[in-house]
């Protein structure tokens, strides 16, 4: 019988190497399709929040290693953006202002994600964890539906983000169960879940076997 404490480390480790896959997934198809594969604001973001609790509100045991390691995947991904997005986004939008909007993004989601630190004396950054969760899951299907294919995206990465997301919402369940932690968790996987169904619509439409 699993005791409380190696359960909590496998949900924990397990929303670690789901969401490092993932990432390695997105930058996998990013450089296959020479486009992005998170959104700007989710980029933003992520990026935001492993940098806080990897350099200043710093996380301990083996959650300091697993954030540390999503930080440098998300910068990967934050290159991808910058070189593919400027690209897709030529004709609407010009390269001054595509930088300007992304630098705009990444101060307003910091300071928020800092303000949330301090606001919910949060240290581990739990709140702001699933609350902008929950903001990527939705970006992930506005992305898809205004792309109109599947170019950055797969079903894998889609598999592999929900399974993260749901061995965190499990472990914060089990373990420190609040309203607005479960409600969070609960919404991210319903929107998960209509994710990976939109994307197999795709799938059939374009009559493409599911990728890697």
């Amino acid at each position: 019988m699993l005791n409380q404490g190696d359960l909590l480390s496998i949900l924990q480790l397990g929303t670690g190497l789901f969401w490092i896959i993932a990432y390695m997934l997105i930058i996998k198809r990013g450089f296959q399709d020479k486009n992005y594969g998170m959104p700007m604001v989710a980029i933003c973001a992520n990026i935001s929040w492993e940098f806080i609790f990897t350099f200043i509100f710093r996380h301990t045991g083996p959650q300091e290693m697993i954030t540390l390691i999503w930080f440098l995947l998300d910068i990967i991904i934050l290159m991808q953006y910058l070189i593919y997005g400027r690209k897709e986004n030529k004709s609407a939008i010009s390269s001054k202002y595509f930088y300007s909007s992304f630098l705009l993004a990444l101060a307003v989601s910091f300071l928020i994600i800092m303000a949330m630190t301090y606001e919910f004396n949060d240290v581990e950054g739990k709140y702001a964890a699933f609350s902008q969760n929950l903001m990527m899951s939705v970006l992930f299907i506005s992305l898809l539906l205004r792309r109109g294919n599947l170019s950055g995206q797969s079903m894998s990465i889609a598999i592999f983000k929900m399974l993260g997301s749901l061995f965190a919402g499990i472990a914060f369940y089990i373990y420190f169960r609040t309203e607005l932690i479960t409600i969070l968790s609960i919404a991210t996987f319903i929107y998960d879940m209509i994710y990976i169904f939109l994307l197999r619509k795709f799938y059939r439409r374009n009559r493409r076997k599911f990728a890697i």
